[in-house]
């Protein structure tokens, strides 16, 4: 036998002997069908059902919690300027304040109008600026006069022969003035003072009577009612992102 019949030959044994080997494999391990019935597919079907469904629940609690998360941001900032506004608010005498202090009285003197006397007490601006720079040098916080709130920007003033508040007219006695302090201790020294201060003489002098309350744990005062008016004031310019 030649040498290219002997090529040919051997080829062709390889290619048969490596057919075989490909059946014989296949014979060995036949292909696996899927031998569950109908019932199993429908159960096996449910539960991917049932695992899709939990997902999906499992996915709108996270949107939920992350939509909750966000309303609570956005309340902890209202919160936050809310509170920040009640305080400057507070601050500027526009809300009720109500704590520790004492009630002072202004009244006519009583004895001049028992021997029939005239009684002419009127109360003048300077009585009550210097009871004003008094009690505030002494503890007190908040101070309203005859109900009307006493703040930075309140004039006290002689307004045809009148002694006016801000607009309001301080006509008939007697009248109360309520201060607010810090603690009740404070409202105990704030007391004390006024006690051996010489406002009282320098009310009698004018037939009027300054009596003052004891410590009370709760006093009122109450709030700024009359526009605040802000004068030379302007905004304060700035560069694109807050810069001055």
């Amino acid at each position: 036998m030649d040498k290219p019949k002997k090529v040919s030959f051997t080829l062709v044994a390889v290619i048969v002997g490596f057919m075989i080997a490909i059946q014989f494999q296949t014979i060995k391990k036949p292909v696996e069908r899927d031998t569950r019935d109908i019932w199993q597919l429908r159960e096996d079907l449910l539960k991917e059902k049932e695992l899709q469904s939990g997902l999906l629940k499992e996915i709108r609690s996270n949107e939920e919690k992350l939509s909750a998360y966000e309303s609570k941001r956005k309340q902890s900032k209202e919160a936050v300027l809310r509170e920040t506004l009640n305080e400057l608010k507070a601050e500027a005498g526009l809300t009720d304040i109500t704590g520790p202090g004492i009630i002072l009285k202004v009244e006519p003197v009583y004895e001049d109008i028992k021997l029939g006397e005239p009684v002419t007490a009127t109360v003048s601006p300077d009585l009550l600026k210097r009871l004003q720079n008094e009690l505030n040098m002494y503890g007190a916080k908040q101070v309203s006069i005859d109900g009307q709130r006493v703040i930075n920007s309140t004039v006290i003033r002689d307004i045809n022969k009148e002694t006016k508040i801000d607009g309001h007219a301080i006509k008939d006695l007697p009248i109360e003035i309520h201060v607010v302090t810090d603690s009740l201790k404070n409202a105990e020294k704030l007391y004390n003072h006024m006690q051996v201060s010489k406002s009282a003489e320098e009310f009698f002098i004018d037939n009027m009577r300054l009596t003052v309350s004891e410590p009370k744990p709760s006093v009122t005062v109450p709030a700024y009612e009359n526009p605040i008016r802000v004068l030379n004031m302007e905004t304060a310019g700035g560069e694109k992102g807050g810069n001055t």
